[in-house]
């Protein structure tokens, strides 16, 4: 395994478009995960003693290790200075960062971005020290951490579907038990929707979610065996499924819907459903618009859209989290996110990404409601919104 020369050439291909000199990996008792994953060691080594991998834009990699952990990047390819006392240390650094004006290490100015913001503030000013400009490596993260190969496209794609047939079949659940006089709970919803999870060979990290009326008001309520709610005739329900396939490198599918269980939609409910809906449909439009022309959007500006058409709604205060989520082989994934409230996500959005559409309108005490959808663009700019059809209306039995 390790760094392939493939994996290398593209890096430094990356390197010259951002007009980067270097990409420079640092880790220290494996708390930097984008360095082990882009430099893809071998799982078994110990790692107790800082090192720092150079990648230049142009020229062979090199590698600053300790004495006692000398071995152990010998699986990646770059010259090697090996280093014992902190005075070594420095000295090793100025040797490889030699020739580097700028270079991108995990770092955030002002933690604007706390995804990638992993290298440690003292770490920084060492290496800036030596007269070498350090700038967010979060672009870098977002090409090898972000991007899908086609088979996992494909994963996906089946895996949305699934999630979206589950939807209808949780509905038609709660219809029929309630129309049968029988209790449920938001727990039997949540175990329904994992036995489907089973049966279609998809699964997930943490629960799927079943919210009723106010619990629904909390973004990141989930029922427990020992802490749910019943459902009955005339409540709001909020379901929130995700998964991923049963495979090695697979990623997540994630989408919201919500329903009334009753043949008649509240008047308050059905407003903030259009405001909600209004929004994601405002969102989505933004990215269709930007990839249709050529322009280049951020996560920032997606999130800007959502969030006017919600403010003029009056919803604006109501509206507590940022827009949407990268999404990957984790749920929440490391490219952009469509985020100018939490964060100022200012990346780019770039092809071969996926991302969630969410936004959402809490009414603490009455209800919330959220609008999930996943956007996938491929490396044809193509705008594709997977789990279709997306929720036009709330849902009544």
């Amino acid at each position: 395994m390790a760094l392939s020369v493939q994996t290398l050439v593209l890096i430094q291909h990356a390197l010259a478009e951002e007009r980067l000199d270097a990409w420079l990996l640092y880790n220290f008792r494996g708390n930097n995960p984008f360095a082990t994953r882009v430099l893809d060691l071998p799982s078994h080594i110990m790692q107790t003693r800082r090192y720092f991998y150079l990648i230049p834009a142009k020229g062979g990699p090199r590698k600053l290790v300790h004495g006692i952990e000398q071995w152990n990047l010998d699986d990646v390819p770059g010259d090697k200075t090996v280093y014992v006392s902190w005075k070594s240390l420095e000295e090793g650094l100025k040797k490889i960062l030699k020739g580097v004006r700028i270079a991108a290490m995990e770092y955030s100015p002002g933690n604007a971005i706390p995804y990638v913001s992993i290298v440690d503030a003292g770490t920084v000013e060492l290496v800036r020290s030596t007269g070498v400009k350090v700038v967010s490596s979060a672009n870098l993260v977002q090409r090898f951490e972000a991007c899908w190969s086609d088979e996992q496209a494909a994963d996906n794609f089946e895996t949305a579907s699934h999630l979206r047939q589950i939807v209808d079949l949780v509905f038609e659940f709660l219809k029929q038990k309630l129309v049968s006089g029988e209790n449920t709970t938001e727990y039997e919803v949540q175990q329904f929707m994992l036995k489907e999870f089973e049966r279609r060979g998809i699964w997930t990290e943490s629960d799927p979610n079943c919210s009723v009326n106010a619990n629904a008001a909390n973004p990141h309520y989930e029922p427990t065996r020992e802490v749910h709610s019943a459902v009955k005739k005339g409540d709001f329900v909020l379901i929130d499924l995700w998964a991923k396939k049963k495979k090695e490198r697979s990623v997540y599918a994630d989408i919201t819907w919500t329903g009334v269980m009753s043949e008649s939609v509240p008047e308050e409910v059905q407003k903030v459903f259009r405001a909600v809906k209004a929004g994601r449909d405002a969102a989505l439009e933004a990215v269709k618009d930007a990839f249709g022309s050529g322009k280049e959007i951020r996560g920032c500006d997606v999130d800007d859209a959502a969030r006017r058409v919600i403010e003029k709604a009056g919803y604006g205060e109501y509206f507590i989290h940022r827009t949407g989520h990268s999404i990957g082989e984790v749920i929440h994934g490391n490219g952009a996110n469509m985020d100018n409230l939490e964060t100022r996500d200012d990346r780019r959005i770039i092809p071969r990404t996926s991302f969630s559409i969410e936004p959402g309108i809490y009414l603490p005490g009455k209800f919330g409601v959220r609008s999930e959808i996943d956007v996938y663009v491929s490396a044809k700019n193509e705008v594709i919104v997977t789990g279709l059809p997306m929720q036009e209306e709330v849902l009544r039995w």
